[in-house]
């Protein structure tokens, strides 16, 4: 999606990304306002089983791309 937004913004074009947004909440997604190209949602930089785990196969203990207050203990 950064790819695509850069591309689109040397275009001219105007660019609205959310970050982990609350996905409970419409707000965060109606902040922007109604889209003239489209809507891209993408899964991020890390899959969410991988980032569970270290390389050496340990459960993480903290998760570096998730504020603390939305990440859930198991």
């Amino acid at each position: 999606m950064a790819v695509i937004g850069r591309v689109l913004e040397a275009q001219g074009f105007r660019v609205g990304m959310l970050a982990q947004p609350d996905w409970q909440s419409a707000e965060p997604f109606t902040a922007l306002g109604q889209p003239n190209l489209f809507f891209g949602v993408t899964a991020g930089n890390m899959d969410s089983m991988i980032n569970h785990y270290t390389a050496d196969r340990k459960r993480r203990n903290d998760d570096a791309y998730t504020p603390v207050t939305s990440r859930e203990t198991p």
